[in-house]
């Protein structure tokens, strides 16, 4: 209006910055809509006005947690002639009601956070994902670490569930990649590792978890338990690394990897990406770190077995296989999420993967078959009744043919023959060739010849290297035993 003062309305009106329409309207009356305008009464009857103060907000007191649709059917149960066209009047008015009458709402208190303070560490599912190793699935989990100001974020494949042993091994492995440690590290992976566990577990894990922090200059911390939004740096994170790897995923155009390391070096692809994108936060971040202690700390677990006469050990409802030379003697397991390493003594014998117990509680298995194929020779229908019979075949083809061989022939011959394919595979070291030869003569409809495959597989005489020994000299043994005035001196 001060503009239209000194200018005609269409110019008053773009200085002012709207419409010579709106110009026009103001002229005539200069009184805002919202002070001449009567509020709108309502246009209809009020549909839940005979229940509401009688039954709706009676329940609403009475059960503060009970949701808008939960009403709604009960009201219909009650009243059916409400029809189901009130449900958002219905919603609209609870949530109106409950912002003045309503219990306290917990507050989120949004905190600063200083470079090198604090990190935190979780783990989330990946089952979800649909990776494939060799055509397998994959059920595993990530192990997640994220520094709270730079963003700085690390992750590892865990194949088990949320332990210590999980936990220790990925957390040193983010604070190695760091170079540095935070002051303060919070968890919540814990809990799901107490759960189950007896006083006297958890106290020991407790302890195991704090000597780890301690080693590290780490004040340990944990969220409370159900209140995740304590963790939220790293929990709201979670959701946007499966974005990143679900992504990464649908460019590689295929989520099978040819073994657990190909898939762990992808994550650590998608990681990297991240954080090269926060390197100068990180930077500044990692001057504020502190420095790491010479060593690492112990990731694993320890447990002493004995190797009996089944040839393997018990360990954690799984039964290994062992060579046979061992049988007898006590080894020292050092657990890992995805290992097994044995030591005989301070002499360290074998690792291998690290099994699983079922789902339904009954022991896992994990077998080599070279352990056992010596004894398993001299008695082939040992391997009839097996127990671990599935576990011993190395690759599907061999588990294939075993059934092809029980169709087609008697029980004893057909143990005879495969006991023999293994044998022929771990003695020529043929197992995959053998394995591909295998699927062909199944497709084929044919049953596998042992001698056949023995000549096929014999080593090639003609491929034997020849091997030229030199003799040395004597005078050079000579001249070694020689001690020179000159050299003495």
């Amino acid at each position: 209006m001060k503009l239209r003062r000194t200018n005609p309305i269409v110019k008053a009106a773009a200085k002012a910055g709207f419409s010579s329409a709106t110009a026009y309207r103001i002229e005539q009356d200069p009184q805002p809509p919202s002070q001449k305008a009567a509020a709108r009464e309502r246009r209809r009857p009020d549909p839940l006005v005979a229940v509401w103060e009688s039954e709706i907000v009676p329940l609403l007191r009475g059960a503060p947690g009970l949701r808008p649709i939960a009403v709604f059917e009960e009201m219909l149960r009650r009243h059916p002639e409400l029809g189901a066209g009130v449900r958002r009047t219905l919603e609209r008015r609870v949530r109106a009601w409950r912002a003045q009458h309503g219990p306290e709402r917990e507050v989120i208190f949004r905190q600063v956070h200083e470079p090198g303070r604090l990190g935190l560490s979780d783990f989330t599912d990946m089952a979800g994902l649909g990776v494939t190793i060799a055509g397998e699935p994959l059920p595993h989990r990530l192990y997640h670490f994220r520094l709270a100001w730079s963003g700085f974020e690390h992750a590892h494949v865990v194949l088990g569930g949320e332990s210590y042993v999980a936990l220790a091994e990925g957390l040193q492995n983010a604070l190695w990649a760091l170079d540095g440690a935070p002051l303060e590290h919070r968890s919540d992976s814990l809990s799901a590792a107490f759960r189950n566990l007896e006083r006297e577990a958890r106290e020991d894990l407790t302890r195991r978890y704090d000597a780890l922090c301690v080693h590290y200059g780490m004040q340990p911390s944990r969220n409370n338990l159900g209140v995740a939004h304590e963790n939220g740096s790293i929990e709201s994170a979670h959701g946007h690394l499966k974005k990143a790897v679900e992504d990464a995923l649908l460019l590689r155009g295929t989520r099978d990897f040819a073994d657990l390391v190909s898939y762990r070096r992808f994550i650590d692809e998608v990681l990297g990406r991240h954080n090269a994108r926060r390197a100068p936060r990180i930077a500044i971040e990692r001057t504020a770190l502190q420095d790491l202690p010479p060593a690492r700390a112990a990731d694993y677990e320890d447990a002493v077995v004995t190797v009996t006469s089944s040839g393997g050990f018990v360990l954690r409802k799984v039964f290994y296989s062992v060579p046979s030379r061992l049988i007898g003697h006590r080894l020292r397991a050092r657990l890992f999420d995805d290992r097994v390493e044995l030591f005989l003594g301070s002499s360290h014998q074998l690792t291998m993967p690290r099994g699983r117990a079922r789902a339904d509680g009954r022991h896992g298995h994990v077998i080599d078959y070279r352990h056992v194929i010596h004894s398993l020779r001299r008695k082939p229908m040992a391997l009839m009744g097996l127990v671990y019979r599935d576990q011993l075949f190395p690759r599907p083809a061999y588990a294939r043919a075993f059934e092809a061989l029980l169709a087609g022939l008697a029980p004893r011959p057909a143990c005879r023959v495969m006991v023999d394919l293994l044998a022929l595979a771990h003695e020529r070291a043929c197992e995959a060739e053998l394995a591909d030869l295998l699927d062909a003569l199944l497709d084929a409809g044919r049953l596998p010849d042992i001698a056949e495959l023995r000549v096929r597989f014999a080593p090639d005489a003609a491929a034997m290297p020849d091997v030229t020994i030199l003799q040395p000299s004597l005078a050079a043994y000579e001249d070694i035993a020689t001690v020179r005035q000159d050299d003495a001196a």
